[in-house]
């Protein structure tokens, strides 16, 4: 049985998980950081793909531009 969460809550939860994950390695790779760095990255990157599967998939396409739209919002607050 599905849970029912916001749609928005599960883009901005995508969003941070996707950006963590991404920093985590990031931060292995370019700045020479432990390779456990990656633990938390590939978690962070199993949760950005869960958080997906719980938002609506009637309207995919117009879901997905909507997502990148919160993407690039937590991206610029990251900053």
């Amino acid at each position: 049985m599905p849970v029912y969460v916001p749609t928005l809550l599960v883009y901005a939860g995508a969003a941070v998980a996707e950006i963590a994950g991404c920093f985590a390695f990031w931060v292995w790779l370019r700045n020479g950081q432990s390779i456990w760095w990656l633990i938390p990255g590939l978690a962070s990157l199993a949760v950005f793909a869960w958080l997906l599967t719980l938002a609506p998939s009637e309207h995919a396409g117009r879901a997905f531009a909507a997502y990148g739209g919160v993407y690039i919002a937590a991206s610029l607050l990251w900053l």
